[in-house]
């Protein structure tokens, strides 16, 4: 490296690292959420029943998204900082 300075090529990784870590985050999130809408609808619970699980699967989906959009990003930079 140059003083500081990222390379092109150090600019597309970050970029490609970003775009795969929102993409798997919110793959994360909507899978949970689509096992609570399951687990909803397969049971048949009452209808206030239901929406406290959805409420809950869609923000137990939200805090996967965020520690695996976390989880990547930290383990591009450490990666990164090691010369790898």
């Amino acid at each position: 490296m140059d003083m500081g300075r990222e390379s092109r090529w150090e600019k597309d990784a970050m970029t490609v690292e970003i775009v795969f870590a929102l993409v798997t985050a919110a793959v994360l999130a909507a899978g949970v959420f689509a096992v609570a809408l399951a687990l909803a609808s397969a049971f048949g619970v009452p209808d206030p029943v239901r929406e406290g699980v959805l409420v809950g699967g869609a923000l137990l989906g939200a805090a996967a998204g965020v520690w695996r959009l976390v989880r990547v990003l930290w383990r591009f930079d450490r990666q990164r900082r090691m010369g790898r």
